[in-house]
C-alpha cells in the first residue's frame, strides 16, 4: 500500500483528516511540531509549505500521505519531485488577506500548467474553490475540475477585509459559509469534498454532516504553543471523524 492510500481509504470512509501547517508558514520547528503531532494522533494526512528545503526536512521524517499546497504549479511539481504525495492547487484563503484574487478561470488556467508540467507523473491532485466567487460559478469549478481528473475538491469560507469580525462570532460564520460551500459541492459532484476554513472540534461535525469526505485543519493546530496541545485537538477531530464513518456505513 503507498503512503497516499490511506488517505485515500479515509476519503471512501467519509473519516479523513487532513492537518494544514499552513501554505505560508516557514517556521521549521513549527512544522515538524505539527506534523509529529499529526502522525502522533493518527491523522489522515499533513499538508504543508511548498519550499524545497522544508518538503525535504518534512518527507524525510515521517511516512505519512503529504500534501503540499502552493499557487504556483512548478513549485507544486517539484514538490511531487521531492516527495509529495499529493498536491493542493491552494489554499487561497490566507492569500487573500495579502490582496490576492482568484476568479474560476484563474484556478482553471493554474489547473492546466500544473497538469502540463506534470507530465507523465502520477500525483493526487486536490484543488481549493475559492471562496469569494459565487456558488454557481464554485459548482461550475467544481464540474470542470471533476471532468479535468481532479481527485478532490477542497472549500473554504469567504475572506473580506471590510467585516471586522473577531474570536468565536468570525470563526463561525467563515465556517458557516464552508460548510454551506460543502452542501453545495457534494450535490453536484461525485468526486469527494473536503471542507476547510473554520474547521475545528466543535465545527467539525457540522462538516461532515454536510457530506464532507473529509475536513482541512490548520489555524486550531498550528496556532497552539504545545505538542500536548496539538495532540489532544488533533484526537479529538479523528475520532469525530472516526464516529462519521461508523454512521455512513450504518447507512450503507
Amino acid at each position: 500500500m503507498s503512503r497516499i492510500d490511506l488517505f485515500k481509504q479515509h476519503l471512501e470512509e467519509k473519516r479523513a483528516v487532513k492537518i494544514i501547517a499552513g501554505i505560508d508558514n516557514f517556521d521549521i520547528e513549527n512544522i515538524k511540531k505539527v506534523v509529529t503531532s499529526a502522525e502522533t494522533a493518527k491523522a489522515s494526512a499533513v499538508d504543508i509549505c511548498a519550499r524545497e528545503d522544508i518538503v525535504k526536512e518534512i518527507r524525510s521524517m515521517t511516512e505519512m500521505p503529504l500534501f503540499v499546497s502552493s499557487i504556483v504549479p512548478s513549485e507544486l511539481v517539484k514538490a511531487v519531485d521531492l516527495g509529495a504525495d499529493a498536491i493542493e492547487l491552494g489554499n487561497f484563503d490566507v492569500l487573500y488577506k495579502k490582496g490576492t484574487s482568484f476568479s474560476a478561470n484563474d484556478v482553471l488556467e493554474l489547473v492546466q500548467e500544473t497538469k502540463s508540467l506534470l507530465s507523465d507523473r502520477e500525483v493526487f491532485f486536490s484543488v481549493t474553490i475559492p471562496g469569494e466567487i459565487s456558488t454557481a460559478d464554485q459548482i461550475a469549478l467544481a464540474v470542470k475540475l471533476e471532468s479535468m481528473g481532479i481527485d478532490l475538491v477542497q472549500t473554504e469560507g469567504h475572506y473580506t477585509s471590510d467585516i471586522e469580525l473577531s474570536g468565536a462570532r468570525a470563526l463561525m460564520d467563515r465556517a458557516e459559509l464552508t460548510i454551506s460551500n460543502t452542501i453545495e459541492l457534494v450535490r453536484n459532484v461525485e468526486i469527494p469534498v473536503m471542507t476547510a476554513t473554520g474547521i475545528n472540534p466543535t465545527t467539525a461535525p457540522f462538516a461532515f454532516a454536510a457530506g464532507a469526505s473529509a475536513i482541512g485543519c490548520g489555524s486550531c493546530i498550528n496556532k497552539l504553543n504545545s505538542t500536548i496541545s496539538m495532540i489532544a485537538t488533533i484526537s479529538s477531530l479523528v475520532e469525530i471523524a472516526a464516529k462519521n464513518a461508523v454512521k455512513v456505513a450504518e447507512l450503507v
